[in-house]
């Protein structure tokens, strides 16, 4: 996969992206990410990129013609032709069935904001907006190393075990089931037996009815769209019934 970012901060990117897992598929050739320094799009000597709103009020704007200039010269840079996203807090939330799909594109060109926002005029240029959560940063490009991360531990080889991604939270709309490792015993705390059993079926039975339990208690709001049988689905309703009744009591 080719990610490509258009930026005015292209200094916050080279530590992210060359540690550990990142730094690892970008090194082996499963992710190639390029980020754009947006002032070289500018046509002025203070290489500007914001102005004021028109209509008045605070802050600055991401002036309209550096992004389309940018946009149509990094697209133009590599054959295949890019899912352009606009990463901002209005767009769609991004969770991990947006990341499934974004990781199956072939490229993909984010366009980070800075500032107070947008010119309007620049959406037009986008396929997508996506947002990371209901709250504001200081830009979109936190936002998009979020989602390289995301779609990049996707790619085939990425991580080092392929059962990895598809054991996490969310992969089948739950949260993962708790985790332990040695010692089996710490100040005062086991692990639960059934890891210790040797017993593949049972475990997995454990960990997937932990799963549903966890999601249930931390999450309800996912059950209802979690791939469930009626036995679980119907565990998962009880708990959260009796947690709602606790909390009223």
């Amino acid at each position: 996969m080719r990610v490509d970012v258009i930026t005015v901060v292209p200094g916050m990117y080279p530590e992210v992206l060359g540690t550990s897992i990142l730094g690892r598929a970008i090194a082996t050739g499963a992710l190639d990410v390029s980020v754009h320094d947006l002032r070289d799009w500018t046509d002025d000597r203070h290489r500007t990129t914001d102005d004021y709103p028109f209509g008045g009020g605070p802050g600055m704007v991401m002036k309209p013609e550096p992004v389309f200039r940018a946009v149509g010269s990094v697209r133009d840079m590599h054959p295949a032709r890019p899912r352009v996203v606009l990463v901002c807090p209005q767009g769609r939330p991004l969770d991990q069935g947006l990341v499934r799909e974004l990781a199956t594109e072939e490229r993909l060109l984010l366009i980070c904001g800075r500032y107070e926002g947008f010119d309007e005029r620049i959406r037009t240029l986008a396929d997508d907006e996506i947002s990371i959560g209901d709250y504001v940063l200081t830009g979109g490009d936190l936002a998009a190393l979020v989602v390289i991360d995301a779609v990049a531990r996707l790619q085939p080889g990425v991580l080092g075990h392929e059962d990895s991604a598809h054991d996490e939270s969310f992969s089948e709309g739950l949260l993962e089931y708790p985790q332990y490792t040695r010692p089996a015993e710490f100040n005062g705390m086991g692990v639960p037996e059934v890891l210790l059993s040797g017993d593949h079926a049972r475990i997995a039975r454990w960990r997937r009815a932990a799963a549903v339990e966890r999601t249930a208690i931390r999450r309800p709001d996912l059950i209802e769209s979690a791939d469930l049988d009626e036995d679980e689905r119907a565990h998962a309703r009880t708990i959260i019934e009796e947690r709602k009744r606790t909390q009223d009591d």
